[in-house]
């Protein structure tokens, strides 16, 4: 059984969009691990031979417009309608009826839209670093605006299509390993230095990383395996995630408000902004996550949790899912 473990298969599966690449290690319930921005499957790379360890058929994918899935042209391809779809679609493409969904940053936010809009398909969802906020409130463009004073939030500056990518391309490895490095626990800027969320009005993000710091978790070789794959992609298919939000925020009307009511679990770091910031989000977990099992701030740890802190989010997520209703036959 050890053997069967050690063993990772990499696949093509048709999707109704192409085709999404997926890493699959071990067997038995079928676990998805889908990952957030600048990512890609190998974000997962601590978790699948943990969970395959476990007992269960750990999938981690690349998200559409990433690695080796599909890129589709159009920007609206990306909306989150067509993401949750993918998943039921890789679901289904490995002969499964149902699956327990995992995500981080970006990936979380799929995963709870996999679970509320595909309650059929995902009986467990898992949320690493960005918590649940169901739909509401005003359009996003218009809240992301408002923030930041005389400097343009992040979220805004990756709006038009072309400009982030003008900043990333020339130097995607470069911009890579500042972008980790400035939400990472270790190298992150310190409080009072200007926020790397934000652009000076005639700068770059680049400008906040820090400089020639790289993270305890990432090594050269890490770096090298994301650097490749977006300087063969671009980070067009990674940015049109960003600039669906207004068009999910239409296409989600139905779910305004809308509780995700199956077995979850919740995974932040302390320092980092997306727990801080939507601190709220947080304390609301008893009416917009009902059927939360557990919810963790792991102390002293950044963005990137399942790299910077695998054995803790290893025996959190087996833990969990050991506890979970089992599947039926």
């Amino acid at each position: 059984m050890a053997h069967h473990v050690a063993e990772t298969t990499h696949r093509l599966v048709t999707t109704p969009e192409g085709r999404i690449h997926l890493v699959e290690q071990g067997t038995g319930p079928l676990v998805l691990l889908v990952h957030g921005f600048p990512e890609s499957w190998y974000s997962w790379r601590h978790q699948l031979p943990a969970l395959a360890a476990a007992g269960y058929r750990a999938v981690a994918i690349d998200v559409r417009g990433y690695g080796r899935s599909s890129k589709p042209a159009a920007t609206d391809a990306y909306r989150m309608l067509h993401l949750v779809e993918d998943n039921v679609a890789v679901v289904h493409a490995l002969g499964e009826r149902s699956a327990v969904v995992i995500g981080h940053d970006w990936g979380a936010g799929i995963a709870a839209n996999s679970a509320l809009l595909r309650p059929d398909v995902f009986r467990a969802v898992g949320l690493l670093s960005v918590p649940y906020t169901p739909r509401g409130g005003p359009r996003p463009s218009d809240v992301f605006a408002r923030m930041g004073g005389d400097e343009e939030f992040y979220v805004s500056y990756f709006q038009e299509p072309g400009r982030a990518e003008a900043e990333i391309e020339p130097d995607v490895r470069g911009w890579l390993a500042g972008f980790y490095a400035a939400l990472s626990a270790d190298t992150m800027p310190a409080p009072g230095a200007p926020d790397p969320h934000f652009v000076s009005r005639a700068g770059t993000l680049r400008d906040r990383f820090p400089a020639g710091r790289m993270p305890a978790w990432l090594s050269e070789r890490d770096l090298d395996v994301y650097a490749a794959e977006f300087e063969r992609t671009g980070l067009s298919g990674a940015l049109n995630r960003y600039r669906n939000m207004d068009r999910d925020w239409e296409d989600l009307a139905a779910f305004d408000g809308a509780p995700v009511t199956q077995p979850s679990v919740f995974i932040g770091g302390s320092l980092d902004a997306s727990t801080t910031w939507l601190a709220d989000a947080i304390e609301a977990y008893p009416v917009t996550l009902p059927g939360l099992v557990s919810s963790r701030l792991l102390d002293g740890c950044g963005h990137w949790i399942q790299q910077e802190r695998p054995v803790e989010v290893n025996r959190i997520l087996t833990d969990w899912l050991a506890a979970l209703p089992a599947t039926a036959s």
